[in-house]
């Protein structure tokens, strides 16, 4: 039996069940602990992007479900996400231009 400790999707329990596969969860009740579990879901999916295990608009969308559950975590409003967005953007630019640091 492979033994994984990580964040899991709410259905999954089910899901593994009904296909003949037991599953032993326990509910992250601690914010801390919940919010480290979250970090390391986005680097695992990260990683994944990067190894191109599945196409990357189904890891972007995992990784957006990750950083909205990041944000409620630390109870930070929307708003306040495309505030601060705006706001990089006007004093930093983007990524439209593709540029690269070297030196």
């Amino acid at each position: 039996m492979r033994l994984f400790k990580k964040l899991i999707r709410d259905k999954m329990p089910e899901i593994m069940a009904s296909r003949g596969t037991p599953v032993a969860a326990r509910v992250l009740a601690d914010d801390a602990e919940f919010i480290t579990a979250l970090e390391n879901k986005l680097l695992e999916e990260v990683q994944e992007l990067r190894n191109k295990e599945q196409p990357a608009l189904v890891q972007i969308v995992y990784m957006q479900e990750i950083l909205d559950a990041l944000t409620k975590a630390h109870n930070i409003p929307p708003e306040a996400i495309s505030e601060e967005r705006k706001k990089k953007y006007e004093e930093r630019g983007g990524f439209e231009k593709r540029l690269f640091l070297e030196g």
